[in-house]
C-alpha cells in the first residue's frame, strides 16, 4: 500500500512525490489512476514498468531535488524511448505532503472495502497455500475453519474464523463473493457447497474432490432442487494434474481471478 510506504518515508524525513497515470490515449501499460510512490532511493507500486517508469523516476527524482512540487509529463510510447505500446500517457507528478497521504490512504482504504470477497473453507495445507497464492490479489480473503490449531498458520493479508458452524458465513457474505471449499470431511464440503449454491449471487463455487465426489453431490443437490451449474469441482482442474497444494492453489487462484477481478 502507497499510503504506508509514505508514511514510513515521512517518518524518516525522506522526501517523496506521487506519480499517477491522469490520461491514457491507444495502448499503454497502466490504466488512469495507477499510481507509484518515488523517493530519492526507492519506490512503491508501479505504472507499468519499462522506459516510461524510468522516464517518470527520473523525473519526480529531479523534481524533488530542485524543490519543486509538481510537474507533469506527456509521453509517446514510442521508438524514442524505446517502447512499441504506440499510444501515449499524461502523468502528473506531486510532491507528497500529510494531507496528500492522508487523502491517498483514505482513498486505499475505500478501496479495500470494495475489494471482492473470497472465502477459503478449510485451512489446511491447500487452504494455507491457496491463502498465499491469493494474497498479492485485490481480493479480501477469510480462511474458516473449526480448528484453531490450523487457523493459526494463516497469515496476514488474510483473515481467519473459527467457527462451528461454517454454513453461518456463507449466509453472512455479501454479494458476489467466491467460495472455495476444502474441508477436512467431505459431508462438511456438501454443507457448505449447498449452502453457496442455494444463495443464486456467488461469483465462483468450488470444491476440492473428484468427479466421483462431484457426481456425489450433484445427486445430492438435485435431489433437493439446488440449481448447480456453475459448481467447480475439482478446482484447479484446468492446469497440470498435479495433486501438490501450491499447484492446486496456483491453478484455483487463477480461475477465481478469472471470475472477480
Amino acid at each position: 500500500m502507497l499510503a504506508a510506504r509514505l508514511i514510513a518515508w515521512a517518518a524518516a524525513g525522506e522526501a517523496a512525490a506521487l506519480v499517477e497515470v491522469t490520461g491514457v490515449a491507444g495502448s499503454a501499460p497502466r490504466e488512469v489512476g495507477a499510481q507509484m510512490a518515488v523517493s530519492a532511493q526507492e519506490i512503491a507500486g508501479t505504472i507499468g514498468g519499462g522506459a516510461l517508469e524510468a522516464a517518470a523516476i527520473h523525473a519526480a527524482r529531479r523534481m524533488l531535488a530542485a524543490g519543486d512540487d509538481t510537474l507533469t509529463l506527456d509521453q509517446p510510447l514510442g521508438p524514442e524511448i524505446g517502447q512499441c505500446c504506440g499510444g501515449r500517457v499524461r502523468l502528473s507528478i506531486r510532491r507528497t505532503d500529510p494531507d496528500l497521504i492522508a487523502t491517498i490512504a483514505k482513498a486505499e482504504e475505500e478501496a479495500a472495502q470494495r475489494r471482492p470477497t473470497v472465502l477459503i473453507f478449510g485451512a489446511g495445507h491447500t487452504g494455507a497455500a491457496l491463502a498465499r497464492a491469493l494474497a498479492p490479489l485485490p481480493l479480501n480473503v477469510t480462511v474458516v475453519d473449526q480448528r484453531s490449531e490450523w487457523l493459526a498458520d494463516i497469515a496476514p493479508p488474510a483473515k481467519r474464523v473459527e467457527t462451528a458452524l461454517p454454513e453461518a458465513e456463507v449466509a453472512a457474505a455479501p454479494p458476489g463473493a467466491a467460495y472455495i471449499i476444502l474441508t477436512h470431511d467431505h459431508s462438511l464440503d456438501f454443507l457448505v457447497a449447498e449452502a453457496a449454491l442455494s444463495r443464486g449471487d456467488a461469483a465462483y463455487v468450488g470444491m476440492i474432490g473428484s468427479q466421483t465426489k462431484r457426481a456425489k453431490l450433484v445427486a445430492e443437490l438435485t435431489r433437493k432442487g439446488v440449481f448447480h451449474d456453475n459448481l467447480i469441482c475439482p478446482i484447479g482442474a484446468a492446469g497440470p494434474s498435479d495433486k501438490r497444494p501450491e499447484v492446486i492453489a496456483a491453478m484455483t487462484a487463477a480461475e477465481v481471478a478469472a471470475k472477480l477481478l
